[in-house]
């Protein structure tokens, strides 16, 4: 009958004049006969009419309940309260009514999992809603609580309470846009979630920071991560807006520990691999943000040829990227693989491993547009030298050309 009552009221009075003045509202919710029950139905008819510019409303309504807590004795008035909070959470959210921030912090608090009978909705739009009205001065307490969610282990019914919570300090941190909630975030999405909530997870990622390099750096960098974390941060860094500077640094930072992380799982070997050739190609792309780099490239290069399964991707990525660099180091490293490959020419082996790099190495030095003279001199060396077939002094031949 009361919920007739105010649709009633509301239809004859119109809603512009209700989304100016709620007294009317305000006052049959904080009557003292009032039930949870009562002021439930007032604000679900609130909310389906649609009004606008009643943040106020909402706040003063949310800062009633917590003093009217003294009323909840049954789980039927508990129910209505958690709707009710719900409600005026979404609704201070949609109104981005920064002064609630404080409540909405407090609701939080008050629905929180760790007490069985709160079901996590009342907790997850206040977290919602913090972000929503730029509550940046609670994100160090929204980070600490996701991070003891990753920390710890759920199951069955409180696995999906906890996963409430967990959506509600994403949704509230990917508003927020602090650089501080990327790591959390990150580790929901490679964490044992459910494949809905790490997909949330994922989806924020890229919202939360344009450049999370330095983060990067360190998750690949923990020794506790395992490969396939490692990795999943360094892709996660790839579909960011980070510039090349970033990434180039990162890049650094994963080659550096896909071959200092120490393991003998074939699986982590494969994993760290793909890292590896992954940032080589970054280096080619973005430069190389410390010249420790070229001692990871040429370690790169030399394993994958000196091995009896050669790795042939590896190799020419390698290559690629140092004559992408085109620096004194670079052509230097480029000229030592030529040198080593002339001497095999000589006296053996020369087959097909040899023959490719060796196509490879001279396009690279080409593609270098280096006035080495040793370079010049090696070139020469290789189209007067009878070992060679015509194809092979052909391609030093026209590279010497360009060069020259």
């Amino acid at each position: 009958m009361k919920r007739i009552l105010i649709i009633v009221i509301l239809s004859f009075f119109g809603m512009t004049v209700f989304a100016q003045d709620m007294s009317y509202f305000m006052n049959d919710f904080m009557k003292e006969d009032t039930t949870p029950e009562d002021r439930l139905l007032i604000l679900e008819t609130v909310r389906d009419e649609g009004l606008t510019g009643i943040g106020e409303f909402y706040h003063n309504a949310l800062k009633y309940l917590y003093v009217r807590l003294s009323d909840i004795k049954t789980k039927t008035e508990q129910d209505a309260l958690e709707k009710s909070a719900v409600i005026l959470c979404q609704g201070l959210g949609a109104e981005k009514y920064t002064e609630a921030a404080p409540e909405l912090w407090q609701t939080v608090d008050y629905f929180d999992i760790v007490r069985i009978a709160n079901q996590g909705n009342a907790m997850q739009a206040a977290l919602i809603a913090l972000g929503q009205v730029n509550g940046i001065d609670y994100l160090p307490a929204i980070i600490q609580r996701l991070n003891q969610y990753n920390m710890q282990t759920f199951r069955d019914e409180a696995k999906l309470r906890v996963q409430m919570a967990v959506v509600g300090c994403i949704s509230a941190i990917e508003a927020l846009k602090d650089i501080s909630g990327y790591m959390p975030v990150f580790y929901v999405y490679t964490g044992s979630y459910d494949t809905d909530v790490k997909q949330i997870a994922y989806n924020a990622l890229p919202n939360i920071s344009d450049d999370p390099a330095e983060v990067t750096i360190i998750i690949i960098q923990e020794p506790s991560n395992d490969p396939y974390v490692k990795f999943e941060a360094w892709k996660e860094l790839l579909r960011t807006k980070a510039p090349d500077s970033s990434k180039a640094k990162a890049a650094v930072a994963a080659i550096a520990t896909s071959w200092n992380y120490a393991t003998s799982n074939r699986s982590y070997l494969a994993t760290l691999g793909e890292m590896r050739k992954s940032a080589i190609d970054i280096v080619r792309q973005c430069g190389a943000a410390d010249n420790i780099v070229y001692e990871y490239l040429d370690r790169s290069f030399s394993n994958s040829f000196n091995t009896r399964e050669p790795d042939y991707e590896e190799m020419i990525l390698s290559l690629n990227a140092l004559a992408a660099l085109k620096s004194d180091e670079a052509v230097g490293l480029l000229l030592k693989y030529l040198r080593e490959l002339h001497s095999r020419r000589r006296i053996g082996p020369w087959e097909d491993k040899e023959r490719r790099v060796f196509q490879w190495l001279i396009s690279c030095l080409e593609f270098t547009g280096t006035k080495s003279s040793d370079v010049r001199l090696m070139l020469n060396t290789i189209q007067r030298t009878a070992d060679y077939t015509p194809f092979e002094q052909g391609l030093a031949r026209n590279a010497l050309a360009k060069l020259n």
